[in-house]
């Protein structure tokens, strides 16, 4: 028996760019057999399409397999209804009412296959806005994300990877979980509906209690917290960045004895309200002192001194983080699209005392395992080879 918790559950994704492939992503790696089913045109939308659409598509559909299906000839829809009848779970993010119209929208599907748990991502709920166009800055600029994002005076900033997306996709993951295990209960299907407008608010849950409790509205936050001070970044003698964030009196003084300062003795910085009070001044005498030193010198005085700290890393220094490779926190794929031979991207950061973390399998070329797949539905090499020549698959 595999130790993968989601070994027995097979997923059929009908997804593309980030959202419905991540969240198919997170069920792979809890051992899910996740088939991406793709038209034989193109694929995903982000195949083949920008060095960014590449990487991002090598990153979220490792450890699936691809078949191609052209879901509006008979052909290929009898396809994937001979998939449905050993699926478990299906993931969409089609825009708005295309699954309907293709035939495999959960009302034209739940009574033929009642146990099928079916996932819908989409910009909105149901209500006022579910016909508007959605992406990833639509659902960050309504939420009030983006209005708290960046630095004030300046313009809102869209965060610098796909949160909204990816929210949307971890809320509909715990979704179909949650859904599978009620099935072991009923026996019974559901849909299940994750929002990108709807998860990312709820990213911004406290946020919006502050707001209606001290009808107070955030401006942006830069890389401060206004419950803290110090918490932000400084520039340091190297032209590097570090983040420091001291949250008590104890770290307080720890902070200004590890880097030789005598702010704690001073009346203004005292207390955690006096610094909240002072904050611009104290910012302002702490951009001067850790300009002196180099960033490597900070991080070290202050880990040694139990104090929050963080080296603000560029990306090639995090693909290269000892930590990441000391706790095998990244996996090598051979790409499928783009440039190049192999990449190192992330695992699943879960680590479980039940299970372990999968040998990823590298993501598919366009209709890679189609030949196979419909091999195991019963179809011989002539037929596939028709079905091509029809452009069903």
């Amino acid at each position: 028996m595999s130790d993968r918790p989601l070994s027995d559950v097979t997923v059929l994704e009908l997804g593309h760019i980030i959202a419905g492939p991540f969240c198919s992503l997170l069920l792979a790696d809890m051992g899910a057999r996740v088939i991406k089913v793709e038209h034989p045109k193109g694929g995903d939308l982000v195949r083949d399409s920008s060095p960014l659409g590449n990487s991002s598509f090598n990153y979220v559909n490792r450890d699936k397999e691809s078949i191609t299906l052209d879901l509006k000839t008979d052909d290929g829809l009898d396809i994937f209804h001979q998939l449905l009848a050993d699926a478990d779970v299906v993931v969409e993010n089609f825009k708005p009412g295309t699954a309907e119209r293709l035939g495999v929208g959960y009302d034209s599907l739940r009574e033929q296959y009642p146990k099928l748990v079916y996932c819908s991502i989409k910009g909105f709920n149901e209500g006022p806005y579910e016909e508007h166009p959605a992406l990833d800055p639509v659902a960050e600029a309504l939420s009030g994300l983006m209005s708290v994002t960046g630095h004030p005076g300046e313009p809102p900033v869209r965060s610098g990877t796909s949160v909204a997306d990816m929210a949307a996709s971890l809320y509909g993951a715990i979704g179909i979980l949650a859904a599978l295990r009620q099935r072991e209960e009923t026996g019974e299907g559901q849909k299940v509906s994750a929002p990108l407008f709807e998860s990312t608010v709820a990213l911004m849950g406290y946020w919006l209690s502050f707001t209606q409790a001290y009808d107070d509205v955030p401006e942006p936050l830069g890389a401060g917290h206004p419950n803290w001070a110090p918490y932000d970044v400084f520039q340091t003698a190297d032209e590097k960045w570090v983040f420091v964030g001291p949250s008590g009196e104890h770290q307080w003084r720890a902070f200004c004895s590890a880097l030789d300062l005598s702010l704690h003795e001073d009346s203004r910085f005292e207390t955690l309200a006096d610094r909240r009070e002072n904050v611009e001044v104290l910012t302002d005498l702490l951009a001067v002192e850790l300009r002196q030193f180099d960033r490597a010198a900070i991080v070290d005085k202050l880990h040694e001194a139990g104090v929050p700290v963080a080296p603000v890393n560029n990306i090639r220094e995090v693909c290269n983080d000892p930590h990441l490779a000391a706790t095998d926190a990244l996996t090598s794929i051979h790409v499928a699209e783009g440039d190049g031979d192999s990449v190192n991207v992330p695992r699943s950061p879960i680590r479980s005392s039940a299970f372990s973390p999968i040998d990823s399998d590298d993501p598919p070329t366009l209709g890679e395992d189609t030949g196979s797949i419909l091999a195991s539905l019963g179809y011989s090499s002539t037929e596939i080879e028709a079905l091509r020549e029809q452009g069903a698959i």
